[in-house]
């Protein structure tokens, strides 16, 4: 006789796959829907678009990028009429001759030509249509009132669990990042985490860029086994912040620093989850540098203050470089609790800056200048086993906009003069590109250059960054230039001069 199985059938796994089912609310006797609910929910929902043309976009921001765009981008059919490649149009040369752009695609949202019969002509615009769109979503969705899972990120990594720098999908497993559902999450997560994680990938002893794949030099792998010292414990030995005690701070120099200052403080924390045993100081330096207001304010009244006090006010004679963008300043940096510990700061001359101290493990100070003799010599004596510079798409190879036939790396109100200071300090210089040409016009430029050719040796070869963003950027002045933060990396150091001992004291021993 068949007797009927008392086990209990294991069908949790497959219920936990299926979707939540809600009960719908009725009214009483059930004979009319609650209709406040779907309502609600319609709202959200025409509220989430995330594609809307530029001009008419329900955000505030991106409506004013399209009225930059309007007022600074040629029509490309006017262009190609009169001879005019992109080149061109960002070199320093005088403006071509050329319409703005006034009509919006209705493909990607962006204000691409001057009329719609020229947009019609315009055969090439296929090829870009498409990413000028998904820049517009992404703009779109990431103020949208969507949770951002791809911003919440790790704290603390687990004694037991090693992290893998292969790549941004092995990284973002190992790391315990919650999944990325979507090629935009990709992009979100990557954007903002590239600044810290270019230079984290290539100092981790677990790091991609090794002598086996060609990418480190032999003096580059002296240089970061010099690094290393400081930044992890030796092999065997817990990675955890009881073994900072007693270590000397991890100084990083970022010169020429523009989005990169405005990050959260707690996304360059993210250095002293990677390096538990580590302390970091991370100085940011350069013209377009993010202060918070209440540093600027503070900064400047001094610097009025010490105007009145002179008597004899001689004229500024010096030619100010173009700034080509300025970074919106945030009202302050981090919580209301690293706000009361910020203190603004005042070099001897007075250079607008501040100090944050977000833990004890990390401090950041910014300061809103170039990079000269003066600061180099403050921020003096230099070390190669605690310090290194970072240099995020300097664009030495672009010429110059305040000296003709010049390019940025020999201008001196640019990078001229600021490599060979860094070479003399036979600290590593990490630098990166935003695309192939990028990479190849900086190269060019470095190796061309007098007072640079010939004065540094390679620590890592030229390449492309496994942890770049994955977001195309679009240049206000042509919509056709596209490009993607870090792209590629490479870095160089003062060159190393061999000295022989000398074992007695006559001339031909």
């Amino acid at each position: 006789m068949l007797q009927c199985s008392r086990r209990p059938v294991r069908i949790a796994h497959s219920v936990a796959r299926l979707p939540c089912l809600q009960a719908t609310s009725r009214s009483f006797f059930g004979f009319a829907w609650n209709k406040k609910k779907s309502s609600a929910k319609r709202e959200v929902h025409a509220e989430e678009k995330i594609f809307e043309p530029l001009s008419t976009s329900r955000f505030p921001d991106l409506r004013s990028r399209a009225r930059s765009i309007k007022h600074v981008c040629k029509c490309p059919v006017c262009l190609s009429q009169n001879q005019v490649t992109s080149e061109d149009v960002q070199s320093s040369s005088p403006s071509p001759k050329a319409n703005l752009v006034k009509f919006e695609c209705p493909g990607c949202g962006y204000p691409t030509h001057c009329s719609e019969e020229h947009w019609r002509e315009d055969t090439e615009h296929s090829r870009y249509c498409g990413k000028l769109r998904e820049v517009n979503e992404d703009d779109h969705d990431l103020r949208s009132r969507r949770e951002k899972y791809e911003f919440q990120l790790p704290t603390a990594q687990p004694y037991e669990e090693t992290i893998s720098f292969s790549n941004w999908d092995m990284f973002w497993y190992t790391r315990g990042f919650r999944s990325m559902d979507s090629d935009r999450m990709r992009r979100h997560a990557s954007k903002l985490l590239t600044y810290p994680l270019t230079i984290a990938s290539i100092l981790h002893r677990y790091g991609y860029i090794t002598t086996n794949n060609d990418r480190l030099t032999t003096e580059g792998a002296r240089s970061l086994a010099a690094l290393r010292t400081s930044l992890h414990t030796p092999m065997g030995s817990p990675e955890t912040a009881q073994n900072s005690i007693g270590k000397p701070p991890t100084r990083i120099f970022v010169l020429g620093a523009r989005a990169e200052s405005a990050l959260p403080p707690h996304v360059w924390g993210q250095l002293c989850y990677l390096f538990p045993s580590a302390i970091f100081q991370i100085y940011f330096i350069g013209p377009q540098v993010a202060i918070p207001r209440e540093a600027m304010e503070s900064a400047e009244a001094e610097a009025a203050a010490e105007e009145e006090e002179e008597e004899e006010i001689q004229p500024n004679t010096e030619t100010k470089a173009a700034q080509v963008w300025e970074i919106p300043t945030p009202r302050y940096v981090g919580s209301r609790a690293s706000k009361r510990r910020m203190r603004a700061l005042t070099v001897s001359s007075g250079i607008p800056s501040y100090t944050l101290p977000y833990s004890p493990y990390l401090t950041l100070t910014a300061l809103r200048t170039n990079y000269t003799q003066d600061i180099h010599d403050e921020l003096g004596p230099f070390d190669p086993y605690t310090d290194l510079f970072v240099i995020y798409s300097p664009g030495f190879g672009f010429p110059s906009p305040t000296i003709p036939n010049t390019t940025q790396i020999a201008s001196p109100n640019e990078w001229g003069g600021v490599l060979p200071m860094l070479f003399s300090t036979r600290c590593p210089i990490f630098v990166t590109a935003f695309s192939p040409a990028d990479l190849q016009r900086d190269i060019k430029a470095v190796e061309n250059t007098d007072g640079v050719a010939g004065e540094f040796d390679w620590i890592v070869t030229p390449g492309k960054n496994e942890f770049g963003s994955e977001r195309w950027e679009v240049a206000e002045f042509d919509l056709r230039v596209m490009v993607k933060l870090n792209w590629a990396v490479w870095a160089i150091r003062g060159k190393t001069k061999e000295v022989r001992e000398r074992r007695s004291w006559w001339p031909l021993s």
